[in-house]
């Protein structure tokens, strides 16, 4: 069995579809205007956005709008926490303190004294991306000299 394709007669409707006037999106039965037909509006009338509901011209002044400056609110902060271990060096903490977090000799001594005697300390607050590079460079940088130094991000409130 041969299956014939459909023929669909649109009477007087539209005439018969070319390329010219027939639209893909629009089903066939819908009458299409060609674009060689000029709208048929007569030279007083307005386009309907300018008119109201009953058909009147709109005699409102058409109002400005104002766009809002975009509502921004601050990232997410995560501190770098480091962990306190028995094996790995206080001076190797410290210069870790100094080289990627840029903290000074005093604040670096401080917060590695903090690691030591509370089991953690927060090396720095930084946003989300910036704490977890921070953190994989010090655990890289801890292995690679043979330490367990153990970094972490944490969400600040």
């Amino acid at each position: 069995m041969m299956l014939q394709p459909l023929n669909f007669s649109r009477q007087s409707v539209v005439s018969q579809p070319t390329t010219t006037n027939m639209d893909w999106h629009l089903p066939a039965w819908l009458p299409t205007q060609s674009p060689k037909q000029p709208p048929s509006q007569s030279p007083n009338s307005l386009p309907a956005r300018l008119t109201d509901i009953e058909g009147e011209p709109n005699t409102d002044p058409v109002e400005d709008v104002l766009l809002a400056d975009p509502e921004l609110k601050k990232p997410q902060m995560y501190a770098v926490v480091m962990y306190n271990d028995d094996y790995t060096p206080m001076e190797f903490v410290v210069d870790v303190l100094q080289n990627h977090f840029k903290h000074s000799l005093d604040s670096a001594i401080s917060i590695m004294l903090a690691i030591h005697q509370q089991g953690k300390g927060i090396a720095g607050i930084y946003p989300k991306d910036i704490a977890e590079t921070k953190a994989q460079a010090v655990n890289r940088e801890a292995r690679q000299a043979g330490y367990p130094l153990l970094s972490q991000i944490e969400p600040q409130g």
